[in-house]
């Protein structure tokens, strides 16, 4: 049973966030780390991907709210949630309980093809070539004549 004058001075709190500073590096470390995710969690580490992401959880949070990914950090900024893999999606949303690593019935078969970011938006996106004739032609005005 906790103190209750220290809950009432919410030294509590003050003890929650020391402990989150501390996981997550030091003040500097939180500092950057909530510049860049614009929120502080402190929660076990689950798993790491191919791409460096972590994937960490906190049954104290709320449900949907106790399990979260931290962008790896060659992402800089530019981060956004199609760098996650389907297997992690997976344990991110709920759909297993079980994280991609420690379930032996997760199929994978040679036929699948690799996980690939949505690069729609950046110079690597997919752009059509097409070799037929535009059925609409754009106007070009006729040039002046000198009377």
């Amino acid at each position: 049973m906790s103190n209750p004058i220290a809950k009432f001075l919410a030294l509590d709190k003050l003890a929650t966030i020391f402990r989150i500073i501390k996981q997550n590096g030091g003040i500097r470390a939180s500092m950057y780390k909530l510049y860049r995710q614009d929120e502080l969690k402190d929660g076990r580490l689950v798993g790491e991907d191919e791409f460096g992401n972590k994937y960490y959880e906190n049954p104290r949070y709320f449900y949907s709210r106790n399990r979260w990914v931290e962008y790896s950090d060659k992402f800089n900024m530019n981060y956004d949630g199609s760098q996650v893999t389907a297997e992690w999606f997976g344990w991110l949303h709920y759909k297993t309980d079980l994280p991609p690593h420690q379930d032996p019935s997760r199929p994978k078969y040679k036929w699948m093809a690799n996980f690939t970011e949505n690069m729609s938006g950046t110079t690597g996106q997919y752009v059509p070539y097409s070799t037929t004739r535009p059925k609409v032609e754009a106007w070009q005005p006729k040039p002046k004549t000198s009377v």
